[in-house]
């Protein structure tokens, strides 16, 4: 069945759902630390689909499309950011989340994924509905659409368990940080 969608905005609907989650993240408390480990491993499962859609779909055929030196350069600066999370992100999930450091690092974190988003949408993806026909993004996004499913189920398969602990472990610690909310009050 034909996408309905197209690269772009599927690609747009992914760092959206990684900006909340930073938020989130960002907005937690150092009392919160389980919820702060299963946003992080959230953000970091998120992160690892999405990149690996671009790097292998979308920002090939954007470097193939495009003609101009700036163009490609956008193309080389975007998986240069990509290197800079993946060298982040394993040092922020072996600081203990319970930190201030860890509230620092996180923050640093969502700076350098909204730089990277805000780079991507207001740049190159307009550069991209230049040079392709709506026939090829809607393509795109058939060919990433599948790619993602694929690393979802990988995903699924490697923590299905792991995740399911953490879903309790989350509901456990969001209802202790509200009866510590009333103690407060």
């Amino acid at each position: 069945m034909p996408s309905q969608t197209d690269a772009i905005s599927m690609l747009k609907a992914d760092h959206e759902k990684v900006r909340g989650l930073l938020s989130q993240l960002e907005n937690s408390s150092e009392r919160s630390s389980q919820k702060r480990e299963a946003l992080l491993h959230k953000i970091a499962a998120e992160l690892e689909i999405h990149t690996t859609i671009e790097e292998e779909i979308f920002y090939p055929a954007y470097r193939d499309a495009v003609k101009k030196k700036e163009d490609r350069k956008l193309y080389q600066e975007a998986l240069e950011e990509h290197h800079v999370v993946d060298l982040v992100m394993p040092e922020i999930e072996e600081t203990d989340p319970g930190t201030e450091v860890f509230s620092a690092k996180a923050k640093v974190l969502k700076e350098v994924i909204e730089h990277h988003a805000d780079e991507e949408e207001k740049e190159m993806f307009s550069r991209a509905r230049k040079v392709f026909e709506k026939d090829e993004l809607r393509e795109l996004a058939e060919r990433m659409e599948a790619r993602k499913a694929e690393l979802q189920g990988m995903k699924a398969d490697e923590g299905s368990s792991e995740e399911d602990e953490e879903d309790e472990d989350l509901d456990e610690e969001d209802m202790e940080d509200e009866d510590e909310d009333e103690d407060e009050q």
